[in-house]
């Protein structure tokens, strides 16, 4: 079997996932913060709002805020209902699965 070592060079191994520069980069901004990887263990296979997500993290509200627009801005969250006003529903997305099956 011939690899194409020039295809390779972009990705490396992390466990037994072969992951891209961007979605390492990616990974390694969400491993950085507590706060970040606690909301994504969370969030793994559910649907919540903020105010659930603060009470399963232990993180104050105001904080849940801010580190989910940080994780909806690298693409690893979304909202389901971004107009509402109260009860906006978040889960992870396809990126946020694979990050949160890397996280320790």
């Amino acid at each position: 079997m011939w690899i194409n070592l020039n295809s390779l060079i972009d990705y490396i191994i992390l466990g037994d996932v072969i992951i891209d520069d961007e979605t390492l980069k990616k990974f390694a901004y969400v491993n950085i913060s507590s706060y970040r990887v606690k909301v994504m263990k969370t969030l793994k296979d559910d649907v919540k709002i903020p105010t659930v997500i603060a009470k399963d993290c232990d993180i104050v509200p105001n904080h849940i805020s801010k580190v989910l627009s940080e994780l909806k801005d690298v693409g690893a969250v979304e909202c389901l209902n971004e107009e509402a006003r109260k009860g906006r529903l978040y889960r992870l997305t396809d990126l946020g699965d694979e990050i949160v099956d890397n996280l320790e």
